[in-house]
């Protein structure tokens, strides 16, 4: 868990920095940071999916992502904890839309990768957490850009990287062999076009209803033991 930690306290530590810096910014140049952050999450989300092996995987991954999403109504949870957010920590800074925005766009910025789940693996099973406290060094710099535009929902970001880490590290060896190479790929590719639909949601001011399609990232991860199972 202390690679886990760390990666936390650095993402706090830059979004802290982030919105000392957004104070001092204009709404001009608030606007084109935004852009300039929306193109840079695309180029993120486009790296992550183009490494599938599988497109017919991706898709019924957003399809049953989709359809699970929007039976939990994932939206709704998002925009309820971005009124609380903005009640409770904001003092009228920040709007509901921006707040679950930088929640979601760092979370999956954060949590979706090779570095999270190999990293959390090391550190959860051999002790191992250079890889964390590398991947600490670039969420730190990403949590200041993105909170400079985004708000504090890039800093409360740093608990589902401290559910979702921990919890791999924690469960390292029972589920290091669930998670394969093939599966890691898959979900980071998953998870590689969610970011690409926030870029989109960014630059173009569109409303691609990213939060309802975050289970998606979870079907890879079903899938293969089950598809293993089945073809023996």
């Amino acid at each position: 868990m202390i690679g886990t930690l760390i990666n936390c306290i650095a993402i706090i530590v830059g979004s802290g920095l982030g919105l000392l810096l957004r104070k001092g910014m204009n709404q001009d140049i608030s606007k084109t940071v935004m852009q300039g952050i929306g193109l840079s999450v695309i180029l993120i989300g486009v790296m992550g999916a183009i490494q599938t092996q599988n497109t017919l995987l991706v898709i019924l991954s957003m399809v049953i992502g989709g359809v699970a999403g929007s039976l939990i109504n994932i939206k709704k949870r998002m925009d309820q904890l971005g009124e609380y957010a903005q009640r409770k920590l904001t003092r009228g800074g920040d709007s509901e839309s921006t707040f679950a925005k930088g929640f979601v766009t760092a979370s999956l910025v954060f949590c979706v990768g090779a570095m999270a789940v190999v990293g959390a693996l090391d550190s959860g099973i051999r002790g191992d957490h250079s890889t964390l406290i590398a991947k600490s060094a670039l969420d730190a710099v990403a949590a200041l850009v993105f909170s400079s535009t985004l708000g504090i929902g890039v800093m409360l970001s740093a608990v589902p990287v401290l559910i979702y880490q921990g919890a791999i590290a924690l469960l390292g060896n029972a589920i290091a062999p669930l998670l394969s190479e093939i599966v890691i790929t898959e979900m980071s590719a998953v998870g590689g076009l969610l970011i690409m639909a926030i870029g989109i949601n960014m630059l173009l001011e569109k409303d691609i209803n990213v939060a309802n399609l975050l289970p998606a990232i979870l079907v890879p991860f079903i899938y293969f033991p089950i598809y293993q199972l089945i073809t023996g």
